[in-house]
């Protein structure tokens, strides 16, 4: 008997797309995240709940890449569902990388551009004449003759009444060319490749009558990209002399501006100091002032990047299609290109001719971004789209620049200004914005600001009132500038703290006391705290605040605080006895006796698992005690971390998420904790807890995770 060869099926090409979109999501961070590093198991099974540790809730970038990428390699159904995910989020790793990404987004060289473009008119207007044609009237051919002299521009006004009547519009129809139209003369006459595809698209759905005509097919993958980052990109180890570094840069403003403009649908830019120098004026414009509608300028007096008439029609025209920005990371551009290409930016397109801006209180009281505006206030740039903004050690940008570049997003939900020029100016105008909605907040190490603003901003700013993440991060460099009864006054007055709701809280190095941990409304929602650089803080008062005001913590970090931690061989007692102990171990009880039964992990009162101390401490703790190990990051900053607890969420422990905290010694996340532990800092970047910088590509803040550059900032610097 002959086998019978299996007949190939086909499917609807949304199921395709369906799986890949979801493909993509499983690499996408969760709401909810576990506060671990990322643990992928080959033979992990999926969540079923969040948070959780493992199996991790979600999948690697790499891994998510590659299944799509294979996906491609089956058919070409699976290739056309599955490219638009494998292009939606772009990040450069390797300069190599880097330049055959310019080469398929931005396009090589001139003849095969040129070829490109002119398959894809003709298939397209092949595709409007035949549909066309199929419905009656005019031949295939006239239809193709007409869109193409549309195209060309050589169109001009004819008599109605000379020309038939084939059904199809009078302006699609036009005597024959002097000669054979040619897509070369085309791009010629119109540079934008993107005012060819609109054009092409108009002319082909007229010209077809009502028929269906395919929307033309792109082949370059530039409007699939959402997601552009440089976090990973650096040229260390590539053995390139100073010379070659200077004068032969791999990321220029000019390979940046080529793929953006082929990028109507980018939302999300991240930038770092490995390339700050390609962060030109015109970049910079490109990136925001994205979907923006701008009136023509009234008696302005002077040029600005932002408005038409003073840069080509045809850029103008094109931003106003593309998506606006909705995140944008600069963390660490100090150049002197960057800093150059913002404050131009920002005279030109938010600040008035005498140099001041419009939220800059005037002699009436009002504030012009928010109150009734001048005629000259309506020019200016607001960029209503960004959402999340992340500045951190954008040290070189101005005060008097930094300010109404700030001030000019006025639907912030995500901002981060730690260690910036940043001065009380700015949060006093911040918070009588009606329209910003601050969740996550990052002012650690702000040299320029003062106790008062802070608390002004924190307890009568309109826009701080629903904060859950607040970073007011201190060390013994540069403390925190709140005095005893300012914090005293923003713990009991501010609304965040009032609320309950602080998921995310770092007050290192202010002065606390035991009498002000007395005063803290109960946060029961609260997972990571800072308490580091507390000299006179003892451990008790620190072990009685989370065991009757945040029982929930998990994530504790003491970095010089308490006087029992600088006791040098007593260390280690010292943590043990007034912290682990009483926090993180079950309740001593006699078993034998009657009605006296064993204690449980469930017993134990709160959730604490993970304590950051100073390296000079973790050398006096040894090796860790019983599950708790010492887990260091790729620098500076060492964690205790109990390797018995996590967030487990699988079909085994139930259908919601537990914190277990009776891990056996061979369970894959217990192994994974001891594995780092093992490496001595021989780890990833994002390796660690409690972040220090927030992330705001994907909008999880504080509380969110980071590879790369990124994660270099978070975890392993100190400050």
């Amino acid at each position: 008997m002959q086998a019978v060869a299996p007949l190939s099926r086909t499917y609807p090409a949304e199921l395709y797309t369906s799986i890949c979109a979801a493909i993509y999501d499983l690499s996408l961070p969760p709401e909810t995240p576990s506060l671990d590093p990322l643990i992928q198991k080959e033979d992990s099974a999926s969540p079923v709940a969040l948070p959780s540790s493992y199996p991790a809730a979600y999948w690697g970038e790499p891994i998510a890449r590659h299944t799509l990428a294979n996906l491609c390699l089956v058919s070409k159904a699976w290739q056309e569902a599955a490219k638009p995910y494998l292009w939606r989020r772009v990040e450069i790793r390797l300069p190599r990388s880097w330049l055959c990404v310019v080469e398929e987004i931005g396009g090589g060289d001139a003849e095969d551009e040129n070829a490109q473009s002119d398959e894809l008119m003709s298939r397209t207007v092949k595709q409007a004449a035949e549909a066309a044609a199929k419905i009656g009237g005019a031949s295939a051919i006239q239809i193709h003759d007409s869109i193409m002299a549309k195209l060309e521009g050589v169109m001009e006004g004819r008599d109605a009444d000379a020309i038939p009547n084939f059904g199809i519009p009078v302006e699609l129809l036009s005597p024959p060319a002097s000669r054979e139209p040619s897509p070369g003369r085309l791009r010629a006459k119109s540079p934008g490749r993107w005012r060819i595809l609109r054009t092409l698209s108009d002319l082909a759905e007229r010209a077809a009558g009502g028929a269906y005509v395919p929307t033309p097919d792109d082949p370059r993958p530039g409007r699939h990209v959402y997601h552009l980052d440089f976090n990973h990109f650096r040229t260390i180890g590539m053995r390139r002399s100073v010379g070659e570094g200077v004068n032969s840069r791999f990321v220029t403003g000019d390979r940046v501006l080529s793929i953006l403009r082929e990028m109507p649908n980018l939302v999300t830019f991240g930038a770092t100091e490995y390339m700050d120098g390609a962060l030109t004026s015109a970049v910079l414009t490109e990136l925001l002032l994205r979907g923006r509608r701008i009136s023509p300028p009234r008696n302005r007096g002077r040029v600005s990047a932002g408005v038409p008439g003073s840069e080509p029609d045809d850029d103008h025209e094109r931003r106003t299609e593309c998506k606006p920005l909705e995140a944008i990371d600069l963390c660490g551009c100090v150049s002197a290109v960057f800093v150059r290409a913002l404050t131009d930016f920002v005279s030109q397109n938010l600040l008035r001719e005498d140099g001041t801006s419009p939220d800059e209180e005037d002699a009436r009281g009002r504030v012009g971004r928010h109150g009734s505006r001048d005629e000259e206030d309506e020019t200016l740039v607001t960029l209503y789209g960004l959402r999340r903004l992340g500045l951190r050690g954008v040290t070189s940008v101005p005060p008097n620049i930094l300010t109404p570049f700030v001030l000019a997003c006025p639907r912030l939900t995500h901002l981060d200004l730690s260690a910036t020029r940043v001065g009380p100016e700015l949060l006093d105008a911040l918070a009588e914005s009606p329209s910003v909605k601050l969740v996550s907040l990052n002012l650690a190490r702000c040299a320029r600001l003062t106790g008062q603003s802070i608390v002004d901003f924190l307890c009568y700013g309109r826009s701080a009132r629903a904060l859950t993440e607040l970073c007011l991060y201190g060390d013994a460099t540069l403390p925190s500038p709140l005095s005893t009864s300012e914090l005293e006054t923003l713990v009991t007055e501010a609304p965040c703290f009032l609320s309950g709701a602080l998921q995310y809280l770092d007050l290192s190095s202010a002065p606390i006391t035991r009498q002000l941990l007395d005063r803290f409304t109960p946060q029961p929602a609260l997972r990571s705290l800072g308490l580091s650089h507390i000299t006179a803080l003892p451990l008790d008062d620190v072990a009685s605040f989370l065991l009757t005001k945040a029982p929930n913590a998990e994530i504790l970090t003491l970095i010089g605080t308490s006087p029992e931690l600088a006791r040098g061989g007593k260390v280690s007692l010292a943590l043990h006895k007034h912290i682990v102990r009483p926090l993180c171990t079950p309740p001593f009880r006699i078993c034998g006796l009657t009605g006296s039964n064993a204690a449980t992990a469930a017993e134990i009162p709160t959730r604490l698992r993970v304590i950051e101390l100073s390296i000079a401490t973790l050398n006096g703790v040894g090796v860790g005690a019983g599950a708790w190990r010492i887990v260091r990051s790729k620098g500076g900053r060492g964690f205790y971390v109990d390797s018995a607890a996590g967030w487990v969420a699988s079909l085994e422990d139930g259908q919601a998420a537990v914190m277990r905290r009776d891990l056996g010694e061979e369970h894959p996340l217990r192994r994974e904790i001891d594995r780092l532990a093992m490496a001595n800092g021989n780890v990833s970047s994002g390796t660690g807890w409690h972040a220090r910088k927030m992330e705001v590509l994907y909008g999880t803040g504080m509380l969110g995770r980071e590879d790369g550059l990124y994660g270099a900032v978070s975890f392993a610097y100190q400050g």
